[in-house]
């Protein structure tokens, strides 16, 4: 192959979820077997590039506006709110349709070994919206490892420790629907455990 298509296979290589052989079948997609599709997506990357950034209050993504739409919609209740990782994990939420108010984007999860610390994440903004006395429940949606974990200990000490009138839960983790007890791994079946409901 040519120097000009290696280079474009590497740099889609560099792209999360693209391997080797998905990153070359992309490149040749658009270089040689589907071209007209090149200009339309470069187009496309370059509105997006200027026009979208962090929504200044929750950290989802927002266009032009200073605030996102989720932000700005009124019917959506501003004492309930979400903690997330990403911003994929906020848009998975809201395929679900199971949730109505309001989210707040960390940009990540507490890591020291890969030098992520409370300045690394979108805490800032965090504090500022507990400051205005509008939250009243904390919903933490973060993953269920030790990262995770560590993250939803750091913003109960540091955060919400001091705010008794906030309600604090954390989401369930189990078994995903259509799978069974026998398939599930020990950590599974322990947060299944710990997630259980009571019907009386």
């Amino acid at each position: 192959m040519t120097a000009a298509f290696d280079n474009v296979r590497q740099l889609l290589k560099q792209l999360p979820g693209l391997g080797y052989r998905s990153s070359e079948r992309l490149a040749l997609h658009l270089l040689v077997e589907r071209p007209e599709r090149l200009a339309p997506l470069l187009d496309a990357l370059r509105n997006a590039a200027a026009s979208l950034h962090r929504c200044r209050r929750c950290g989802n993504l927002c266009e032009n506006e200073e605030v996102c739409p989720i932000c700005a919609d009124p019917s959506r209740d501003p004492a309930r709110l979400c903690i997330v990782e990403q911003i994929p994990d906020l848009l998975a939420l809201e395929r679900a349709s199971a949730y109505t108010g309001h989210y707040h984007v960390l940009h990540g999860k507490l890591s020291p070994i890969q030098g992520i610390g409370p300045e690394q994440l979108n805490f800032a903004t965090f504090a500022a919206r507990l400051a205005s006395g509008a939250v009243h429940e904390i919903i933490l949606a973060l993953s269920n490892d030790i990262e995770g974990e560590a993250t939803c200990h750091y913003i109960q000490d540091a955060f919400l420790s001091k705010l008794p009138h906030i309600t604090v839960c954390r989401i369930g983790f189990g078994i995903p629907s259509g799978s069974g007890i026998t398939f599930a791994d020990p950590a599974t079946l322990k947060s299944a455990l710990e997630a259980r409901r009571h019907y009386r």
